[in-house]
C-alpha cells in the first residue's frame, strides 16, 4: 500500500486580466476558492427509485481574501464599481505538486467587496464574491477540461 504524498513545496499565484487584456498578479492575497457546482438531482418514479438525472445549470463563483495593502485591492474595488468583466487564473508560482497546472474563470463579475475594519494591528482585508460564465481547468498532463459548453453567438 502506497502512502500519500504529504509534502507541498508549491506556491500558487493568482492573477486577472483586465478587459484590455492587461494581466495583474494579485497579491498579497490570502485567500482563493473557486466553486464548481454541477447540481443533479436522481429522477424517481412511483413504480421505482432513481430512473433518472436532472440536471441543473452550473454555477461557477469565486471567493478571494486580498490585504488592502498595494494596488490589487483598489483594482479590484473598480472593477467591482464598474461591474468590469475580467478573467481570473490561478496557477503554479513555483513547485509541481499541484494537481492542476491552470485554472482560469472567464467573465468574471464581482457581485460583493466586503472590507474589514481597520484595526491599530494587521492590515485591513478586503473580500470579493463573484461569478464567473466559463471556466477552463488544465492538469499537469496537459489535459484540459472545460465548462459549461458554450454556445457561438
Amino acid at each position: 500500500m502506497s502512502s500519500p504524498e504529504t509534502s507541498w513545496n508549491t506556491r500558487l499565484a493568482v492573477h486577472y486580466t483586465d478587459d484590455r487584456g492587461v494581466d495583474h498578479e494579485i497579491s498579497p492575497i490570502q485567500s482563493f476558492t473557486p466553486t464548481f457546482a454541477t447540481t443533479a438531482e436522481p429522477l424517481h418514479s412511483i413504480e421505482r427509485t432513481h430512473v433518472g438525472v436532472v440536471t441543473q445549470p452550473y454555477a461557477l463563483t469565486f471567493s478571494m481574501t486580498v490585504n488592502a495593502i498595494g494596488p490589487a485591492t483598489a483594482q479590484l474595488t473598480a472593477l467591482a464599481l464598474n461591474a468590469t468583466e475580467f478573467s481570473i487564473s490561478m496557477q503554479e508560482k513555483s513547485g509541481d505538486d499541484w494537481s492542476f497546472s491552470t485554472i482560469v474563470l472567464s467573465r468574471c463579475v464581482i457581485t460583493s467587496a466586503s472590507p474589514t475594519a481597520a484595526t491599530i494591528s494587521g492590515a485591513p482585508q478586503a473580500t470579493f464574491s463573484g461569478f464567473s460564465m466559463h471556466v477552463d481547468a488544465t492538469d499537469t498532463g496537459g489535459t484540459k477540461t472545460s465548462g459549461p459548453l458554450q454556445a457561438s453567438l
